[in-house]
């Protein structure tokens, strides 16, 4: 039988967390006879892409030949911004179920994409069932070193300034790597209604009034939920003046919350002043997209430990959990 042609003009577009589509020319004779396609697709870091041999059972993806572009679609093998190297190569499936096989197309590169809302809409339902009751708080709060609010003071005007979102929580994440903003907590001991005494990143607790963060000129929205393999879960909600820039950031990629209805974080009106309530069983971490000064608030240092096992920095997502993942790319 005459030899196929090699694939060649390898395109990749339409991608994203978990899907790609993918198209390449073939001589004219070969759209007849091609029965199946080849694709070896390989995680970009890995540079030896193991490529099976023309009699060997396929070990990379195998596909029956369809029109071009095709949809590769599969949380199992992609995940979220992975860079990825991908090769094809055609085949007819011969009588005595063997195959004659072209050769290999040249190697592209390309990167999956973040989470879409659909898929943080999915997260934002999970984590909803786990919310648990609502209890009142009254202030955001920052621990850091001394050191920190040392540099705030001297060499920041007193601002503390938004920085970039660490890698920390889900891989798909839209915002990690890409979102300024400064990280507040909200959550209270259910004992006291104040703030827990010990904290994994220092200290000095800065404590600010809830209503200079948040309020009917605040838009709310949900970025993530994760946990680190322990029971304590996390959600990511993002505080944004309305039409600043970390606003029209958000608006574009993550879900909008009703600031006074829904099951993680409201601001509510009631006898003429706001009231605030967080989620009791969940562990809130809230980001503030504008620079804050430490005027507004009060510094102090606490009592208790600093639990460095608690720390979220640069913390990775347990993939197993069923309770914070969906069934798109990990």
């Amino acid at each position: 039988m005459e030899l196929l042609s090699t694939p060649r003009s390898i395109e990749i577009n339409n991608i994203t967390c978990d899907s790609f589509r993918i198209s390449w020319a073939m001589d004219g004779g070969d759209l007849e006879r091609v029965t199946h396609y080849f694709i070896d697709l390989n995680k970009k870091e890995n540079k030896n892409s193991n490529k099976f041999k023309h009699r060997d059972v396929p070990t990379k993806l195998v596909a029956k030949a369809v029109p071009l572009p095709m949809t590769v679609r599969g949380h199992w093998f992609l995940s979220p911004r992975t860079e990825y190297s991908v090769a094809v190569q055609t085949a007819v499936k011969q009588s005595d179920g063997e195959y004659l096989v072209s050769g290999w197309s040249e190697t592209v590169e390309f990167c999956t994409g973040d989470y879409a809302k659909e898929h943080l809409a999915q997260l934002q339902e999970k984590a909803e069932l786990i919310a648990g009751r609502m209890l009142r708080f009254s202030v955001f709060y920052r621990n850091q070193h001394k050191e920190y609010f040392q540099h705030v003071r001297m060499h920041c005007g007193n601002m503390m300034k938004p920085s970039l979102k660490d890698n920390s929580g889900s891989h798909g994440s839209p915002t990690s790597g890409m979102l300024n903003g400064i990280f507040f907590s909200c959550n209270t001991e259910f004992n006291t209604g104040q703030p827990p005494q010990d904290s994994p990143y220092g200290r000095y607790r800065f404590q600010i009034p809830a209503q200079r963060l948040f309020s009917p000129n605040t838009n709310l929205y949900f970025a993530d939920f994760y946990c680190m393999y322990t029971a304590y879960h996390y959600v990511v909600l993002v505080l944004a003046p309305k039409g600043s820039p970390g606003d029209h950031f958000c608006r574009e990629r993550l879900p909008q919350l009703d600031i006074s209805c829904n099951k993680f974080l409201t601001c509510c009106m009631e006898d003429g002043e706001l009231v605030y309530h967080h989620a009791q069983d969940i562990i809130l971490e809230v980001i503030y997209t504008e620079p804050v000064d430490l005027s507004l608030g009060v510094l102090g240092e606490i009592s208790g430990h600093q639990l460095m096992s608690l720390s979220t920095a640069d913390a990775k997502k347990d993939p197993s959990c069923k309770t914070c993942n969906i069934s798109v790319g990990r």
